[in-house]
């Protein structure tokens, strides 16, 4: 099944798609959750509530092609994402493979959906693109939950464009104030669910497009830390919840590993592509 969150009058919505139509879940079925993060945590059976609202033939269809998008978890639980998780963008980076994931956290005001403009701040020209996977988390993750065990509590995935201002990435040791500018990291636009892809999401191709031209190419099977060894490592810590997010690092071929460097800028068109999870596409603005 695949869900999207969409802007309807304002308002960030939960739609299930069918076909090329977004059919809103909570219009559809009186008293379903109107927000994807609300049904994971209320646990909600997302596939019957789905199933309920595509035999409803009264509901509103919407368009998918000409729907607005919000980030596909507006306001996530925790944003954690993984830096140098594929062997290739480590070595590009001039680093070895690292002995243990080099995790950061991003805000919710970074976030913007599918169609959205990516904001090129006016403090720099740096900014660059990273295609990445994302992981929903659907229901609680208890501590010190066994890899082996670890899958069963990802409800979905989905497309992620960690956009990075560089220089202020490298200002500190800690990665944190170059991924938080706003409007920055691209989220969504589908949430595909577990069952629908291989185990972990494996084998699949993941590529970032800046105007066209193929920047990043790989196969998420190239990551370090695959996506149940990440949540068994992140449950030693913390406790994962519905709703949360882990986005899982990008592949080689960023734009401050080319000679020269390429970094995006105002009226540029960026896309991640991952395959069987969907095309996450933004323009690029300046800073008003």
């Amino acid at each position: 099944m695949r869900y999207t969150t969409f802007i309807d009058q304002g308002e960030a919505r939960l739609g299930v798609i069918s076909g090329d139509e977004i059919v809103d879940l909570a219009e559809a079925v009186p008293g379903a959750p109107s927000d994807l993060r609300t049904a994971l945590a209320q646990g909600a059976d997302l596939g019957a509530l789905a199933r309920r609202a595509l035999e409803n033939a009264d509901a509103p269809r919407h368009a998918l092609a000409t729907a607005q998008h919000a980030p596909l978890l507006p306001e996530p639980g925790k944003t954690i994402c993984l830096g140098l998780n594929y062997f290739d963008h480590a070595k590009e980076g001039g680093r070895e493979k690292p002995e243990y994931p080099w995790f950061f956290y991003r805000g919710k005001s970074s976030l913007i959906g599918h169609g959205q403009a990516g904001v090129c701040p006016k403090v720099s020209t740096r900014f660059d693109y990273e295609a990445e996977l994302a992981v929903v988390i659907g229901r609680t993750v208890p501590r010190h939950t066994a890899e082996a065990d670890a899958l069963q509590y990802v409800a979905g995935y989905s497309c992620f464009n960690d956009m990075s201002v560089r220089d202020y990435q490298k200002r500190t040791p800690q990665w944190t104030i170059g991924k938080n500018f706003d409007a920055t990291g691209a989220f969504g636009p589908l949430l595909v669910t577990a069952d629908e892809l291989p185990p972990g999401a494996t084998g699949l191709r993941i590529q970032s497009r800046l105007n066209g031209q193929v920047m990043q190419d790989a196969d998420t099977t190239d990551m370090i830390w695959g996506v149940a060894e990440t949540i068994a490592l992140l449950s030693q810590c913390m406790t994962l919840e519905p709703g949360d997010a882990i986005i899982m690092g990008t592949p080689a071929g960023v734009g401050q590993a080319r000679t020269p460097p390429v970094w995006m800028k105002p009226g540029d068109v960026v896309e991640i592509e991952i395959e069987r999870v969907g095309l996450l596409r933004n323009p690029i603005v300046a800073e008003a």
